[in-house]
């Protein structure tokens, strides 16, 4: 006879947090590291970029959101390690001829971080085909820029509720798309930058795969800890693990 103890319900609340503000510390990867290392050169080249090209940017981003946002149910499944291989092409092609292509990829990149984020939906036993999850997964989106240091909570990132509740597709797009362009011009920039240029489009599209990935890891073991201690204590319990200084941290 088994005369072990069950675990109470608040302990293993406080060990599933931890576990996810983890992830949510190490999501990035050597690659975003080093990139973060020339940020200042970065933001000196999106700078210098033309407006209209920056307009095009969030143009062409949105219009991906969207056309991704239909595909839903209709890709097959390709495995843990198909999109990383669809990213990997898709970035080389794009860096191969310098912004021109890297702007006329931006349309498979996007569709490939949807649909790898809709996986790891799939993967945490929720339905990437629902309405509410296929809106769950744009939201990973605001989850912030990889390419930025910021060791604290992401506010954006739990700005919203953890259920979405009365939020058209549209308003969700509009919402993420200026983000998502921003954080894509900085990755365009990026492999324009000397030293970077060494790091090509298809290393930059990896790191950024695996960024997001993480991103909807945390996301989907939140609604999954929500569902059952609900949202407002599970915000704030991850808010806090989040928050705690570096050195306190597991």
């Amino acid at each position: 006879m088994d005369h072990s103890l069950p675990v109470p319900i608040a302990d293993t609340l406080s060990t599933d947090i931890a576990a996810l503000a983890r992830r949510y510390h190490r999501a990035n990867g050597p690659v975003i590291r080093l990139v973060n290392r020339f940020g200042g050169q970065i933001e000196a080249q999106l700078s210098v970029l033309p407006t209209t090209l920056r307009d095009q940017i969030e143009v062409r981003t949105t219009q991906a959101l969207q056309a991704s946002y239909g595909l839903a149910g209709r890709i097959p499944d390709v495995g843990q390690r198909g999109p990383m291989v669809a990213a990997v092409v898709s970035g080389a092609a794009g860096g191969a001829g310098g912004l021109a292509t890297s702007l006329a990829e931006l349309p498979v990149t996007v569709t490939v971080f949807l649909n790898a984020i809709r996986a790891v939906a799939r993967d945490a036993g929720f339905d990437p085909t629902a309405d509410d999850i296929r809106l769950e997964c744009l939201q990973v989106f605001a989850a912030g820029s990889p390419l930025a240091d910021d060791d604290g909570v992401n506010t954006s990132f739990l700005a919203v509720r953890l259920a979405l509740t009365g939020s058209s597709v549209q308003k969700v797009i509009a919402a993420v798309a200026p983000r998502l362009a921003i954080v894509l011009g900085q990755k365009l920039t990026a492999q324009a930058v000397p030293v970077l240029g060494a790091l090509s489009g298809a290393a930059l599209n990896a790191a950024f795969l695996g960024y997001y990935r993480e991103m909807a890891r945390v996301r989907f073991g939140l609604i999954r800890l929500a569902q059952t201690h609900g949202a407002d204590r599970v915000q704030e319990a991850f808010r806090q693990a989040v928050t705690l200084p570096p050195i306190l941290r597991a």
